[in-house]
């Protein structure tokens, strides 16, 4: 295309606005059929057409005048189309800007032929960008990218006056949902509204920073705790992935997917809680389950990734404060989602890593090498779980123990070992997806390994509390498509959030009604107080009269004031 059909430049800027927006509606409506955004209200979005317009200007007239400048203007905005999207369809969720921190984790669980597609994608066209701007017109160039900058500034400055100006301009930002707010007023535009608003809650949290006020609500929580006490101990186990195959509705198997042991076990009486993320983020299913409230992403996309070892009274904490060794156990990396210094902050006392991960410090945890299939195998990680069990019962038979276990086996992309773990089930479906056909392998020889260790510790540790369940279901080859297709739990709404859980209480599997993850702390003391504590505190799903979501905002605010300090 040549670079100016028009003499005008302007007139030829405007041709190409127009072929701009026909290639974005055109590139919307096909990542539409993949089950991303809908298009129905695209024509609402003026302030994204304003934005999309205005940044493809910028980048057009700051760029050298070389025939390809059109085409390399809309880069930008392409790709930025690009990672909204696909991150959409991957997990459930809309992009914010503060997810870019997660970047650090991606890199490190992608495969080095994933890692250099996706530099190729957006590393080369950002150097070509900046390889071809037009250095020699600085006022041009300043003029294009000050307004830019102040839009930036004013978001993170006057945060409040940019959300309310925004609502008063914009189409209905739907409260519980995020993809609606963004089909309503555009991924850009919503994306600037998010960190504004995002920006607001770090100001709003100033209040909830009484430290004396907060330190005492949780010693008036420990009396009401410690005063009916039992002292038995808590096996936590949090599943990477532990996905049952079983409840996809149009999925048949060549032979049951679950190992005979783990029928034997939980029988019919395994129960479900709805994680609040889906395909990754394991950290935020984490936040919910040790600290008790709702990961309502207002300070970070991960909540994890605010603490700073300010003591922040979640359910370790109070454990440890009322005499428990309260230990952590991950069977990954230290340095993901900030884990360390979150671990201190929720209230662990020890908490151990693989030695290959953290050489610094002694740990019982190895990682080993686990060859084609990366991650330990959750029975080794449970056998080393047990001697640490077995040696503390021994050693410290006085002294309750909580054993929070966090395993890693059963990430996406659900590799096994032909030799070791064959193949042993075959799907029934029209649907293909070969993750989901890994993944109910892996959940055959999961299964075994979960019902091996939960019997041992049934034997060892018979009046104890054993809690084991899934952080999220795996995002599969096609994301949330895959569980639609299928109909995982018939597809009720917000289907693929749900997750197994087994609760088993002296030796026994009790079923729960629908729990959420964030209500798992309080069946932990409810238990622990033989059903007392939850007469007394609030305990979500156990209390008479649960509240909803969107009231435990401020207690979460109060936590993450502190957590953040």
């Amino acid at each position: 295309m040549p670079e100016r059909p028009f003499q005008n430049p302007y007139l030829n800027l405007l041709l190409r606005f127009s072929v701009l927006l026909a290639i974005l509606f055109g590139y919307s409506l096909i990542m539409e059929t993949y089950g991303g955004f809908s298009t129905k209200g695209i024509y609402l979005q003026w302030l994204e057409i304003g934005l999309v317009l205005y940044l493809y200007g910028m980048f057009y007239f700051i760029l050298k005048p070389v025939p390809w400048r059109g085409l390399l203007a809309a880069v930008p905005l392409i790709l930025i189309y690009l990672v909204h999207d696909i991150f959409y369809l991957a997990y459930g969720k809309v992009f914010r800007f503060i997810n870019i921190v997660e970047f650090p984790e991606l890199v490190q669980i992608l495969s080095p032929g994933y890692l250099l597609l996706l530099l190729m994608i957006f590393l080369l066209p950002a150097l070509a960008i900046l390889g071809w701007v037009n250095y020699r017109r600085p006022r041009r160039l300043l003029g294009w990218v000050l307004p830019l900058l102040l839009l930036v500034v004013s978001v993170e400055v006057s945060p409040n006056t940019f959300t309310t100006g925004f609502r008063e301009v914009a189409h209905e930002i739907v409260k519980y949902s995020d993809s609606k707010s963004v089909e309503n007023n555009g991924r850009l535009a919503m994306l600037l509204y998010r960190e504004a608003e995002r920006a607001s809650i770090l100001e709003r949290i100033v209040p909830y920073r009484n430290r004396v006020e907060f330190d005492r609500e949780a010693a008036k929580r420990l009396v009401s705790f410690d005063n009916h006490n039992n002292h038995h101990n808590v096996h936590l186990i949090i599943l990477e992935s532990f996905l049952d195959p079983r409840l996809f509705h149009k999925l048949g198997f060549s032979q049951p997917p679950v190992h005979p042991d783990f029928a034997r076990l939980v029988g019919e009486n395994a129960s479900l809680s709805i994680s609040p993320v889906f395909g990754g983020a394991t950290a935020q299913a984490e936040f919910e389950v040790l600290c008790g409230l709702p990961a309502f992403e207002r300070l970070s996309s991960v909540e994890f990734n605010v603490f700073t070892g300010s003591a922040a009274h979640c359910l370790p904490g109070l454990l440890a404060d009322a005499g428990y060794r309260s230990v952590a156990s991950n069977a990954y990396k230290p340095n993901f989602f900030n884990t360390v210094p979150a671990y201190q902050g929720m209230g662990f006392s020890e908490s151990y890593f693989p030695v290959e991960f953290l050489t610094n410090q002694n740990s019982y945890l190895h990682f080993g090498k686990p060859g084609t299939e990366e991650y330990l195998f959750d029975a080794q990680l449970f056998a080393q779980n047990r001697d640490f069990v077995r040696r503390h019962l021994q050693q410290q038979p006085d002294k309750p123990l909580f054993n929070y276990l966090l395993t890693i086996y059963g990430h996406t992309p659900h590799v096994l070992d032909p030799q070791r773990r064959p193949a042993r089930i075959t799907l029934r479906s029209t649907y293909d997806d070969d993750h989901l056909l890994r993944a109910a392998n892996q959940f055959y020889y999961r299964s075994q390994a979960i019902a091996e260790h939960v019997n041992a510790l049934i034997k060892m540790d018979p009046h104890s509390l054993i809690i084991f369940m899934s952080d999220h279901v795996p995002p599969l080859r096609n994301g949330p498509n895959t569980y639609r297709a299928l109909r995982y739990m018939d597809n009720i709404e917000h289907s693929y959030f749900y997750n197994p859980i087994v609760i088993i209480e002296n030796g026994k599997v009790r079923k729960y009604s629908t729990l959420h993850h964030y209500d798992v702390s309080g069946v932990i003391l409810n238990y622990l107080s033989d059903g007392e504590y939850c007469k007394h505190q609030y305990c979500g799903h156990l209390s008479d009269q649960p509240k909803s979501r969107e009231a435990l905002l401020p207690d979460y605010l109060r936590l993450m004031a502190h957590a953040s300090e």
